[in-house]
């Protein structure tokens, strides 16, 4: 097949990558929101501007919908959001 062909496999491949990351990171974002503020865009602003956010980054419609349908009661999963604080010190060792 050769070398060019395997350049735009490699290529796709990167690119189908990122958009699947990039997919799951806003059905996660809008299922949080529409859990904690309703499913309804027009009566949850936050809800809203995170769609338009999603059609601005070319986020396919179906998942934009397959989100909200689990808000709504449809899904198995159950995402919530969580704050972790951690604490370190910082040790030199040697001469000084």
């Amino acid at each position: 097949m050769g070398r060019a062909y395997q350049n735009r496999k490699e290529s796709m491949a990167k690119t189908a990558g990122q958009k699947t990351r990039l997919y799951s990171r806003y059905g996660k974002e809008i299922y949080i929101c529409a859990k904690q503020g309703g499913v309804d865009p027009d009566g949850n602003l936050a809800l809203r501007s995170l769609i338009t956010r999603a059609k601005k980054d070319q986020v396919p419609a179906h998942v934009i919908e397959r989100a909200i349908e689990k808000a709504r009661g449809g899904g198995g999963e159950d995402y919530d959001t969580a704050r972790y604080e951690g604490f370190g010190t910082w040790r030199m060792h040697g001469n000084c």
